[in-house]
């Protein structure tokens, strides 16, 4: 069959259930998989999860289908969030699918997989295995499915990982009605100084009450109010998938994955061996600032999960992450992106200290920042912007670093053009010491911009 090629992304395969993912298109993706795992990898088994979504269980079923119908193996973890899915690839030393749009739109679905140990399929490895597909030349052979539990080990890795203090904390903690309703409760339970009051905790894949995205501030209000309400020392959020993280602060206040980020690192840094901490290009400048303050090294690097997980592997990083909320610790045991397990070790840290969120923030530099602007534009002209605007600041003699579209530097402020990898947008976004110079450096690139859409 012809699968629409516009579903391969540059961190995953994505796309709206049923037109452009369906039972079809998973048979024929499993076929592809288990396929180009026997081939290219020399792997005879995989690991297959899927989260709460309506559409998931059907997709997962065709894909094993697929998968068993080349000869390879499955082990099948059934309901599980993302975070539980990279552990079992850990477990059984194999890589493996995850059935999940993350914090897509509750019409949409698709798949995260790997092809090797440092993190998920990402940028041409996508597109290598979208023309193996298109080719068709499948294995035939008869695969075995393995039903298998990950909960006792997931259980045993978070209690042995967090080392709580004796204050006890109240923390209000929305589950989103996404994955982690299957896990997190358990996951707490394992801590007796914890008291929890969650919201959206029910299994629900049509997430009725918000959107599953923690990095968008609207999401947050249920979060906001009920904190304030309970008197709640924070508040915690997840996406539908489990592994991104929301924060509000214990007087209702929202803030940002880099901020939640550069209160970790003010704790963390210190101990850490290797004082390299990874970011990508969307966050703050204060981010930055504390790192150098704290005796480590700023690495800013590109935006996307896959890419923050890879390079902080690659590199033996012990902390790193983005904008959108993907946190990954590396300074104990198994590297692990989770939001379960960064909420946990942000808890770690409210537990042996008398100080409240805000007040561990109010040292740090003061910025004035714009939220991610995303621009409705076309996948062939976002790149074409982004280039004239390159173009722009090379003619202005700018400091600007180029990995992931153009992040233009000055002494009290930066500016943001990058080409979204996920849809056709530009995502766009400034920030400044004053809320005067933040208006300048927005105005300046938004007319270049507004030249060429």
């Amino acid at each position: 069959m012809q699968i629409n090629p516009s579903i391969f992304k540059e961190y995953d395969i994505r796309g709206i259930y049923p037109s452009e993912i369906n039972e079809q298109v998973a048979f024929e993706i499993g076929k592809g998989y288990g396929s180009y795992l026997q081939e290219k990898l020399n792997q005879k088994k995989c690991v297959v999860g899927h989260d709460n979504r309506l559409s998931s269980l059907s997709l997962t079923n065709a894909l094993i289908e697929g998968i068993l119908s080349t000869g390879c193996d499955v082990y099948n973890y059934g309901l599980i969030t993302t975070p539980m899915h990279y552990y079992t690839r850990y477990q059984n030393q194999v890589f493996g699918i995850m059935v999940t749009a993350s914090h897509n739109p509750k019409e949409d679905n698709g798949f995260k997989f790997s092809f090797d140990k440092l993190a998920n399929a990402r940028g041409q490895m996508i597109y290598d295995f979208r023309d193996y597909i298109t080719k068709g030349n499948f294995l035939k052979g008869q695969g075995t499915i393995i039903l298998k539990d990950i909960k006792k080990e997931y259980l045993d890795y978070m209690k042995r990982n967090i080392q709580m203090g004796e204050k006890h904390l109240k923390a209000v903690i929305d589950l989103g009605n996404g994955a982690t309703t299957c896990i997190a409760k358990d996951i707490h339970a394992l801590f007796p100084n914890l008291d929890i009051v969650y919201i959206c905790d029910e299994n629900d894949g049509t997430f009725p009450y918000h959107h599953p995205d923690p990095a968008v501030e609207e999401n947050m209000e249920m979060l906001k109010q009920k904190v304030i309400e309970t008197k709640a020392d924070v508040g915690i959020a997840y996406d539908g998938d489990g592994d991104r993280i929301g924060i509000v602060l214990e007087n209702g206040q929202y803030i940002s994955a880099d901020q939640f980020m550069l209160l970790i690192v003010k704790h963390l840094l210190p101990t850490l061996q290797n004082k390299t901490i990874l970011y990508d290009v969307k966050c703050s400048k204060s981010l930055e600032d504390e790192i150098i303050r704290l005796g480590g090294t700023p690495y800013c690097y590109r935006t996307g999960t896959s890419y923050t997980e890879a390079k902080t592997r690659e590199l033996n990083l012990e902390f790193g992450g983005e904008f959108s909320g993907h946190i990954f610790f590396n300074d104990r045991d198994y590297a692990l992106g989770s939001g379960i397990y960064a909420g946990l070790r942000l808890l770690e840290i409210l537990s042996k200290t008398n100080q409240t969120l805000s007040e561990m923030l109010e040292y740090s530099t003061k910025y004035y920042s714009t939220p991610e602007i995303k621009i409705k534009t076309t996948n062939e002209k976002k790149f074409e912007i982004v280039s004239k605007v390159l173009d722009y600041v090379k003619g202005k003699n700018y400091q600007y670093n180029d990995i992931d579209g153009v992040r233009v530097n000055f002494q009290d402020g930066w500016a943001l053009v990058r080409a979204s990898n996920t849809g056709p947008n530009l995502t766009i976004r400034f920030e400044a010491k004053t809320e005067e110079y933040l208006e300048q450096l927005k105005k300046e690139f938004m007319d270049v911009v507004n030249t060429y859409l």
